[in-house]
């Protein structure tokens, strides 16, 4: 063989896919530029002009007039369960989500076995029986046999923790009860968690001090973990909250995420420019982020504290009263003839939808370039808020397109590059040469979510093709049996 042959056969690529003609946003806010992409194996091999890849051995998909970006990556999310029960994560892959970061609002499946009835907001997860994860190294054995669509990587979470190891909830943990939580932290962190998340606005967590989660924050520093915090207050004491949170993560040293970052009163609508400037202030001198969601509802467990009679709130489950799932909850207090605090307590357990914001704050938060998209949706709820389904087209569709608040650069940027950068996810939420192959392919001119609160369960238009790890695993509005999901540890 001659020195040239050899040469030329060094040249030659092989891929197993090629993506042709389509128009790359690389997750970046790089402009959006027309290129062709190889794929072989689980990974990006190669990123040509138009034209330049030619594998007659490939399969070839033609994109032309649509957009290829990074897998969109679901900052905030309750999937723990679902990764497990639904493995086919039709409600994420379906909307071009590729990666979940569950465990959120310091509610983790792992590590808990209990020994007496699960405290809500556990109960959003599933019921007590799933609850069978000692570490976090049994539920990832759990994940390989399950084979689900996607990727996720997982937070501890602080209720988690304080339920396995403290006696009584309403009182701080004591030095032997911290001492079991950073142990079971410490030994989850190992194992490949990528941080640690609280919910102090959650009962089996408020009476913990701000000096119990510093010292569980700080057993994540070593790793660089993430504290993502559902805060004590998203109301009227929003802005102490905040306060305690950056001190909180400023003395443990670990980078913070202030989970679905909301005004969530009409006490403090309006109010998103100054919380916004308080994170651009604690910028200057440590790592804060925050993730939203493009909706001005949210949606949680129902509790008589959570009801002042000023907003709407529908019912999402209620495991008494199944017939009411939804119905508003001033409705149903009118009929029952009770305040709307006595029909909560008679519907719960439960969960409803709550339309707490105001549209500005919503919009003003989602602009910010502090924020990435985290759907909060939740899998167990009978009648899910449609963040669940809908989340990333939405912002695409609705918010981009329709609305114009931000290009589709910083739009996708929000889904990808930001967060695989803020949480540390390597060799992800970029399409570059090298990476995971996870893709979407999408028609911007037509991607929007379909999802309502009357009908949640409705899969959003405009997604074509999305990648799972090299494998395409959804395509023309429909899984296609690949199952490629991987368990993702944390990476220092």
């Amino acid at each position: 063989m001659s020195e040239i042959e050899t040469l030329h056969e060094k040249k030659t690529k092989y891929f197993d896919t090629i993506i042709i003609g389509g128009e790359v946003v690389d997750g970046s806010l790089a402009p959006r530029k027309k290129l062709d992409i190889g794929i072989c194996g689980d990974k990006i091999a190669e990123i040509a002009e138009p034209g330049a890849l030619n594998d007659s051995n490939a399969i070839t998909i033609n994109a032309t007039g649509k957009i290829i970006s990074p897998g969109f990556i679901d900052s905030h999310t309750h999937d723990d369960n679902a990764l497990l029960k639904a493995p086919e994560m039709i409600p994420k892959i379906s909307q071009g989500v590729t990666t979940v970061i569950s465990g959120n609002c310091g509610i983790s499946l792992v590590p808990l076995i209990p020994k007496g009835n699960l405290p809500p907001p556990l109960n959003i997860l599933g019921p007590k029986s799933d609850f069978t994860f000692e570490s976090l190294s049994q539920y990832m054995l759990a994940f390989e046999h399950a084979k689900p669509t996607i990727n996720t990587a997982m937070l501890i979470g602080h209720n988690t923790l304080r339920i396995a190891a403290v006696k009584d909830l309403t009182r701080p943990a004591n030095k032997t009860e911290l001492k079991i939580m950073q142990e079971l932290l410490q030994i989850g962190m190992k194992e490949g968690a990528i941080g640690f998340s609280t919910g102090t606005y959650y009962r089996p967590s408020r009476a913990a001090d701000e000096s119990e989660i510093i010292a569980l924050a700080e057993v994540i520093s070593p790793y660089k973990g993430i504290y993502a915090t559902h805060m004590r207050d998203e109301q009227t004491k929003i802005f102490k909250s905040m306060d305690e949170t950056f001190e909180t993560a400023k003395i443990a040293q670990v980078r913070v995420l202030i989970s679905h970052h909301k005004c969530a009163s009409p006490d403090v609508w309006g109010r998103s420019a100054e919380t916004l400037a308080l994170i651009h202030s604690a910028q200057k001198s440590q790592d804060v982020a925050t993730d939203v969601y493009p909706y001005n509802a949210g949606s949680t467990i129902l509790e008589p504290e959570y009801v002042d009679e000023r907003i709407r709130i529908f019912i999402s489950w209620s495991e008494p009263h199944p017939e009411m799932v939804g119905r508003d909850l001033s409705d149903i207090a009118d009929d029952w003839e009770v305040s709307q605090k006595e029909a909560v307590e008679k519907l719960k357990p439960g969960g409803g939808v709550y339309f707490s914001m105001d549209e500005e704050d919503v919009r003003r938060i989602l602009l910010d370039p502090t924020s990435m998209i985290g759907s909060d949706g939740l899998p167990n709820d009978i009648n899910p808020h449609p963040r669940l389904w809908g989340t990333f087209p939405r912002v695409l569709g609705h918010y981009c397109r329709e609305e114009g608040l931000f290009s589709l650069e910083t739009a996708i940027h929000k889904m990808t590059g930001l967060t695989a950068s803020y949480f540390r996810i390597s060799d992800r939420g970029f399409i570059r040469k090298g990476n995971f192959a996870d893709l979407v392919i999408f028609d911007e001119k037509k991607i929007l979510d379909l999802a309502t609160y009357s009908n949640p369960k409705k899969i959003s238009c405009g997604i074509d093709a999305v990648f799972v790890n090299g494998s395409l695993s959804w395509l023309d509005g429909a899984l296609t049996g690949a199952r490629k999901g991987r368990f993702l540890k944390h990476s220092h």
